[in-house]
């Protein structure tokens, strides 16, 4: 078995960026008997902060992720450190990096669905356009994004690439909360692979986050889910039973 953590971080607009980029690093750097941890999208601004990703993008090399590889090493687990605001090339991305227990860059995901349309998330950022399938605690691994999840065909595409588990960094609304509650389980039940699903808590940019991280089985079934405020949410995963399932229902 494999023990997950999932940090349901609070990105209210309330606590400066370099604030909640110490808190959360501290949060990573206390966990124990955890393998693998994930954190929300863009937490440190706040997904639908997009004057914030502006102002805070930086290279893949600045302080925000030289600050996680740090964490990660430091814990000793696999950090999925959640999303930040990229700078490169004179484009701005919404990019995963998940980060090994020695703090080395194990891979990255540049999100491929934006959300909205002129004034949203497009505005400010360029979408990805590759996908990222990568070792894991959890076995073959795919990355997906926060809006990614109404797009199914990305998941069929990783599992093609071998993923048999899904880590997934969101900043999904409250208003919307019921979606991604029934959209978690239909990725998990279509794909017969593990959801794991971390969004943010708190109220940023005029929007409330809606919380309830999850972790879903192969089968469908909700293994666990936090509440709407921040808390780490914990879990117990079978990195066999994807294949188990798919075998016995293929």
């Amino acid at each position: 078995m494999v023990r997950v953590a999932l940090v349901q971080l609070d990105s209210s607009d309330t606590e400066a960026v370099d604030d909640r980029i110490a808190r959360a690093a501290s949060v990573v750097e206390g966990l124990r008997d955890v393998e693998l941890a994930v954190l929300p999208e863009l937490w440190h601004v706040g997904a639908f902060d997009l004057e914030g990703a502006k102002a805070n993008a930086q290279p893949i090399d600045g302080p925000l992720v030289l600050r996680m590889r740090e964490a990660a090493r430091t814990a000793g687990i696999t950090l999925h450190m959640g999303s930040f605001a990229e700078a490169h090339a004179g484009n701005r991305y919404n990019t995963s990096v998940v980060i090994d227990a020695d703090g080395g860059i194990l891979a990255t995901y540049r999100k491929q669905h934006l959300f909205g349309w002129e004034d949203g998330e497009p505005s400010v950022m360029t979408a990805g356009d590759s996908l990222t399938v990568l070792p894991t605690p959890l076995g073959a691994t795919g990355l997906a994004t926060c809006y990614d999840l109404r797009f199914p065909e990305l998941y069929r595409r990783l599992v093609d690439s071998g993923a048999e588990a899904f880590l997934m960094a969101s900043g999904w609304p409250a208003p919307r909360i019921e979606h991604w509650d029934v959209l978690t389980r239909a990725r998990a039940i279509e794909d017969q692979a593990w959801v794991v699903a971390c969004n943010s808590a708190g109220t940023h940019a005029g929007m409330e986050m809606g919380g309830h991280s999850v972790v879903v089985d192969p089968r469908g079934a909700v293994v666990a889910q936090a509440g709407t405020s921040e808390e780490v949410l914990y879990a117990d995963i079978d990195p066999s039973a994807a294949r188990d399932w798919r075998m016995s229902f293929p």
